[in-house]
Order: structure tokens, then C-alpha cells, then sequence
């Protein structure tokens, strides 16, 4: 080997001893260089929307980038939960998740596009949102007692509205009849709004309703709260008994919100976004208005997370199919 082969040799190979391999690089490349979109698989306005939109702007700043509200509804949540399943998995495209899109759905969608736990990044589970059994003030029943002695005394003569079939808030009806051994009739509409809209002109009598959503109407009289649907009294409420205390033990049902990125996520990329999320609900404003709308904060690891999905799944499921709830 001549001497000036020698030395392009080296050149070479001290050039490439320079150069990072091409897993370092991705594993060290920083993040986020550029915005993210977090999906809400709902319309603006509601409770996950709100969630979203508070915690996605802290987090946002803590992380340097805008974090860009994409609200994609439909199907139950279904249409934004299936695009980030099928998102590249570089953290740039996360999904607001509830139990209705990680819970309900897998039990009820008659077609299902994407598995709850294998096509999905757990990240945190942000918040529990209680909901409520409301009724309008002319229902003869004030307590849990007594809306079940009245219900027994007069099977099918009452109806429940719910913000549609196979929601969390038509199968926390499903629940207390089962558990009560009384009769409703289910009455379905296209979303909360509209529900809540006919049980306080007295349309319909009966609603169990995410508390947010009630809240202004409970205070104001225009609704009578007869019980929280958690396992706990909440803090914005804190003379309403829970519908459990109230008489109908073992009853709960919630609504819960939690981060969720496409299936193999870089574990440093989770992380990121982890304590980004869980520092965004230690921050006093983000509390405040949380607590505002009766949200529980949790925050919790990426492995509680996918734990509570499994959970969640056992649990609501036997519930779905009893309820008969099947959408298309």
C-alpha cells in the first residue's frame, strides 16, 4: 500500500469514527423541534375538549413548541382515536383518550379499527371526571331511595336521556338499573348538549350527565342533583352523597381523560411528553380551572396508564354487552 493510499485510508476512517450511528442520532435527536397536534376524538366545548386545551397549553410552553388542538369527532371518538393508531410514532402526534374510546368502543363498535392497548403509546392519565344523576325539579324523588322505590312502583313509566348509545353516560344508566333492579326507558341523542337541554326543560325527567356539564344548572336550581356517580364526594360539590353512600352500593362510573401517542413510541420521547403532562397539572392556574370543572388531577406513569386501560376494559365490558349497545 503506497503511502498515499495509507493516508486516504485513515482520512477515511477518522471521518467515519466522527460521524454518530444512525440509532444514536435518532435516539439523541431532540425533542420537539417543531409543533404537535393532540386529537380530541370529540367536539369543541365538552369536558375532554376543555381538559385538552388546558393542560396542551402548558405543556406546550414547558416543552418550547405549540401543542395545536385538533378536534376530529365521530363514531364515538373512534375517527381521531383510529388516526393517531395509524400517526407515525415520533411524539409529534398524541390523542386525547377517554373510557369511551379506550373502554366502551372496543365493547360496543360493531367494527373496531384499532386495539385499545396493542395500537397505542400509554403516556399519563391525566384526569377522572365524575358525572351525575340529575333530574328535572319537578321528579317526584329527591334521594337515591327514593328514585328506586319510585321506579319499582312504576316500572317503564320513567325515561333517561343520554348523550348517545353505548356512552359512558347511557351505560351509567345501564348501571343503576341493573344494580337497582329497576326499569327506564333509554332515550339517545346525538351528543350531551341536546340531552341536557330536554331534561331541564322537562322534556325527560332523568339524566346522568358529566358534572361539568350540569354544574351551572344544579347551582342555579334548574336541575336537582340526586347523586355523584364516583366512588367519592367531589370537592365542588361536597354536600351531594355519592349514588353508592346513597343507597345503590357498588355502584361507580366515571369518565376519565389520558394522553396516548401511537404504538412504539421512543421510551425518551414518552418520558418527555410524561413530565411535561404531569407538571402541567401541578401548575396552580391548570389546578384551579380543573378543580373548577370538578376534574380530578391524577397524573400517573406511562405503566399505570396502560394497567388502568386493561383494567377499564374488564370492567365495562360485561356491562356494554349486557346493556345490549351496539353501534355500527
Amino acid at each position: 500500500m503506497s503511502k498515499t493510499e495509507g493516508l486516504s485510508r485513515r482520512g477515511f476512517l477518522a471521518g467515519a469514527s466522527a460521524l454518530p450511528l444512525a440509532g444514536t442520532a435518532f435516539a439523541q435527536a431532540p425533542f420537539p423541534t417543531r409543533p404537535i397536534s393532540l386529537i380530541v376524538p370529540f367536539a369543541a366545548g365538552g369536558s375532554t375538549d376543555i381538559v385538552a386545551r388546558l393542560v396542551g397549553q402548558k405543556m406546550g410552553e414547558l416543552l418550547g413548541q405549540s401543542i395545536v388542538i385538533d378536534n376530529r369527532a365521530g363514531a364515538g371518538g373512534n375517527i381521531g382515536s383510529t388516526a393517531v393508531a395509524r400517526a407515525t410514532p415520533d411524539g409529534y402526534t398524541l390523542l386525547l383518550g377517554t373510557i369511551s374510546t379506550h373502554a366502551l368502543n372496543p365493547a360496543i363498535l360493531k367494527t373496531v379499527t384499532f386495539d385499545a392497548v396493542k395500537d397505542f403509546t400509554p403516556i399519563s392519565l391525566l384526569a377522572v371526571v365524575p358525572n351525575v344523576m340529575v333530574v328535572h325539579p319537578s321528579f317526584p324523588a329527591k334521594t337515591v331511595p327514593e328514585v328506586l322505590k319510585l321506579l319499582k312502583d312504576n316500572p317503564g313509566k320513567y325515561s333517561y336521556a343520554s348523550s348517545g348509545v353505548g356512552t359512558p353516560l347511557h351505560l351509567s344508566g345501564e348501571l343503576f338499573k341493573s344494580l337497582g333492579g329497576v326499569s327506564m326507558n333509554h332515550v339517545p341523542y346525538r351528543g350531551a348538549g341536546p340531552a341536557l337541554n330536554d331534561v331541564v326543560s322537562g322534556a325527560v325527567p332523568i339524566m346522568f350527565d358529566n358534572l361539568p356539564s350540569s354544574a351551572q344548572f344544579i347551582r342555579s336550581g334548574q336541575l336537582r342533583a340526586i347523586g355523584v356517580t364516583t366512588k367519592e364526594r367531589v370537592s365542588s360539590f361536597p354536600d351531594l352523597p355519592t349514588i353508592a353512600e346513597g343507597g345503590l352500593a357498588g355502584y361507580e362510573t366515571y369518565t376519565w381523560n389520558a394522553l396516548f401517542g401511537p404504538a412504539n413510541m421512543p421510551r425518551p420521547v414518552v418520558d418527555k411528553i410524561n413530565t411535561a403532562a404531569n407538571d402541567s397539572l401541578k401548575d396552580a392556574n391548570v389546578k384551579q380551572r380543573l378543580e373548577d370543572v370538578s376534574a380530578v388531577i391524577v397524573g400517573s406513569t406511562p405503566e399505570a396508564l396502560g394497567e388502568h386501560v386493561k383494567a377499564e376494559l374488564a370492567k365495562w365490558a360485561p356491562i356494554a354487552k349486557a346493556s345490549g349497545a351496539v353501534v355500527e
